[in-house]
């Protein structure tokens, strides 16, 4: 399997994308988690060669506006390919029921009718419960509550195809972690993690003010859930020249495993 980062920002960046990715499976089936917060979204599909036409699945984590107002530009796409006659089968939004009721206030809201025509036909959108599994790609997922102090927000596990229980891709969405979800992640073969700056420049850039971590707190917690694999995203723009250098070598003082520190459209091997 691969992950795709199609961006690695925070809300406020303007010099990459917002943090959003594509779990895509051997057979390449790729599953959307998040799209940013704008039509960027179709730039880095376009840019990545990933067509639209192919993604028949999406997770939203939650309802800030830098993950899914992107959503709203997929739906819309999805549609109009739908009625172009150009997409085959139901496109199947998940995420707790505050962010699939917020996006269907928002599609209904902005959407044409020849667009909204189709919700609830050809594009599902599916509110998931706490703790509960579901199927996408070819695999098992199972969504829970990070316990946000923000917005109500979800992250997943997924266990990869034919692995054992620690062959887990954990996503732990953009807030500092809450030992509630200590279950889903411990062991897990990759940590997907937010690292809004290096613990260093902190007071620059205020990460706990913001309900965020660093790169040292992602190294820290990594080694204390034992995993083997750490994906730091959700970052500040300002220090990209510097970035997978620095964030690395700062998580690395915690953590002895193997870390990547992403750029927009890198893709992974998982």
């Amino acid at each position: 399997m691969k992950l795709l980062m199609l961006g690695t920002g925070s809300a406020a960046v303007t010099n990459c994308y917002n943090t959003c990715f594509a779990l895509i499976a051997d057979d390449g089936r790729p599953m959307l988690v998040d799209a940013g917060g704008g039509n960027g979204i179709l730039k880095q599909l376009e840019r990545a060669a990933l067509p639209l036409v192919d993604i028949h699945d999406m997770f939203i984590t939650h309802t800030h506006t830098d993950h899914i107002l992107g959503a709203v530009w997929i739906v819309r796409m999805v549609a109009q390919s739908i009625y172009g006659g150009k997409y085959s089968g139901t496109f199947t939004v998940r995420g707790h029921d505050e962010a699939i009721a917020a996006l269907r206030t928002i599609c209904f809201a902005t959407l044409p009718v020849k667009v909204t025509c189709h919700i609830d036909k050809e594009i599902r959108l599916v509110p998931v419960a706490d703790g509960e599994h579901f199927e996408a790609i070819g695999c098992d997922f199972t969504a829970f509550d990070i316990c946000s102090t923000k917005a109500k927000q979800y992250g997943f596990a997924m266990q990869m195809p034919g692995g054992n229980d620690d062959e887990r891709v954990v996503c732990l969405g953009d807030e500092p972690f809450n030992e509630r979800c200590r279950c889903y992640a411990e062991g897990a073969k990759w940590l997907l993690s937010e690292a809004f700056c290096l613990y260093s420049q902190r007071e620059r850039f205020k990460p706990y003010e913001k309900h965020h971590s660093t790169a040292l707190d992602a190294g820290k917690l990594a080694d204390s859930l034992s995993v083997r694999n750490l994906v730091l995203y959700h970052t500040e723009d300002k220090t990209l020249a510097t970035r997978r250098e620095k964030y690395t070598a700062e998580a690395a003082t915690h953590f002895s495993g193997n870390i990547i520190v992403p750029d927009d459209l890198e893709q992974i091997e998982l």
